[in-house]
């Protein structure tokens, strides 16, 4: 077991963002999560790597009780996970080489280990030609393989990506999908949130329909949820 949230609800003010939410993730799953905006989605992934506490209920992630780690704590955890944020995040005066180099120098990485480990990342993700670019010179489909290419740069166990298609053209955003489905091919455990269901029924990947804080229904790898459509962006 990768994650498992156990009555877990959060609330800010008098208003539930999370409502007794159970979900178990096992290694080597690949889980969407779907909902539309404001459905709690984001909220359910801060909890993962600590960014959030829950009101009430438990967190594991990784065999960690996450709702009870101490702050000093956490930059251990999230060392383990690769996190794949809604905005890029990449750092505009570095390159492409740079950034991922600079996430692995940052854990401890020799010199050696991170010209090794950055040429792998940039080939896997497709930007071998792009290694020595910086953000504002990338398309944006290129500025979230950089990210990813970041995020798993430590080989984590846990790939957790909010809304990585947000603002992509549908090809764009399919081979985001594909290059995460390939990394999940690899060993490691993916969780995508999304409200593109385009994407979600083409990969046919297990599908947990999150809304109102409250999760609705989870069906298994190859699925077909036709009863959620109100909870996707409408395709037009």
């Amino acid at each position: 077991m990768v994650v498992e949230l156990k009555g877990v609800s959060v609330v800010f003010g008098e208003q539930y963002a999370l409502r007794r939410v159970n979900l178990r993730v096992e290694a080597g799953e690949f889980v969407f999560l779907v909902g539309a905006t404001g459905a709690g989605k984001s909220t359910l992934f801060k909890l993962l790597y600590g960014a959030l506490r829950p009101t009430e209920g438990e967190v594991w992630v990784l065999g960690q009780p996450v709702h009870r780690l101490r702050a000093r704590d956490l930059p251990f955890l999230r060392r383990r996970m690769g996190i794949v944020p809604q905005d890029y995040r990449l750092l505009s005066h570095k390159t492409v080489w740079e950034n991922i180099a600079y996430s692995l120098r940052a854990i401890g990485y020799s010199e050696t280990a991170v010209r090794q480990r950055v040429a792998q990342m940039l080939a896997l993700v497709g930007l071998n030609e792009q290694a020595r670019h910086y953000p504002h010179q990338l398309s944006g489909g290129e500025a979230q393989r950089a990210v990813i290419a970041r995020a798993i740069a430590n080989n984590p166990p846990l790939l957790i990506a909010d809304e990585p298609t947000a603002n992509l053209d549908p090809d764009t955003s399919w081979e985001i999908i594909e290059l995460l489905m390939r990394i999940n091919l690899r060993g490691t455990t993916v969780i995508v949130s999304t409200h593109n269901r385009l994407i979600v029924d083409r990969a046919c990947q297990r599908v947990v329909a999150i809304d109102r804080g409250q999760i609705i229904s989870d069906v298994p790898r190859g699925g077909y949820p036709i009863e959620l459509d109100r909870l996707y962006t409408p395709v037009v």
